[in-house]
């Protein structure tokens, strides 16, 4: 078994098992972000282990639902390019502002074409003359596993510098799609307020990124800060 995990995770990667690698990372974000900030008790949560980390996700039945219903949509989104963005904002319950905004931003990325035959470049001056290089090294699953690690890393440090959210509070999910007008949209979804921050009282922090040769992800969290 441990051979046969060895060889999968160091082949290179499809469409539909970079999909399957960005649903994941989003499960677990938004359960670390989840847990992390609050959202939910902790005893709602309980612990396994992901990409070399301690993870925690949520027990409760209800959220369980209502995540895989909302990730199996952006699975197929995912799937035919069609999703641009994922925001978890979190809210207060008494006033309904938004207090954080953690976004997540995807790109389709499309493979570089391949140089048939190396054409040699000029050299440098006091240097050895060197050949243009051909088609980029294609990433394994281990080595997008690595980047998702530093991500949920900074996640979980995340409380080092986000403000404490004192109060109770929600969230809401919200999914970007392109212009596409082949893009489905189900009738359970519509038009929803972006839930940004007010300027003059938000800051950013930009997180670490990772790429999977089909999907680049870039994440970046705002917050409100004191007026």
């Amino acid at each position: 078994m441990a051979q046969k995990q060895a060889t999968r995770t160091n082949q290179a990667i499809t469409l539909k098992g970079s999909t399957a690698l960005v649903t994941e990372f989003f499960e677990y974000s938004v359960n670390s972000i989840l847990y992390q900030r609050g959202v939910y008790p902790s005893d709602d949560f309980r612990m396994v282990k992901k990409y070399g980390l301690p993870m925690l996700v949520t027990a409760d039945e209800s959220l369980k639902e209502y995540l895989q219903t909302i990730l199996a949509q952006v699975h197929e989104w995912l799937l035919t390019s069609s999703i641009t963005r994922l925001v978890l904002a979190i809210k207060s319950i008494e006033t309904d502002e938004t207090l954080e905004r953690w976004q997540f931003d995807i790109q389709t990325e499309t493979p570089s074409t391949p140089v048939p035959n190396p054409v040699p470049v000029p050299a440098v001056p006091g240097e050895k003359s060197g050949t243009r290089p051909g088609k980029r090294k294609e990433k394994t699953e281990h080595d997008v596993q690595g980047e998702i690690r530093e991500i949920m890393k900074q996640i979980t440090s995340s409380v080092t510098f986000l403000p404490i959210l004192e109060e109770e509070c929600t969230f809401t999910l919200l999914a970007y799609t392109n212009d596409s007008p082949d893009v489905a949209i189900p009738a359970t979804w519509g038009d929803a307020d972006p839930h940004l921050i007010d300027r003059g009282q938000v800051e950013q922090v930009r997180l670490r990124s990772f790429s999977t040769n089909v999907h680049l992800l870039e994440a970046m969290v705002a917050y409100r800060v004191g007026e």
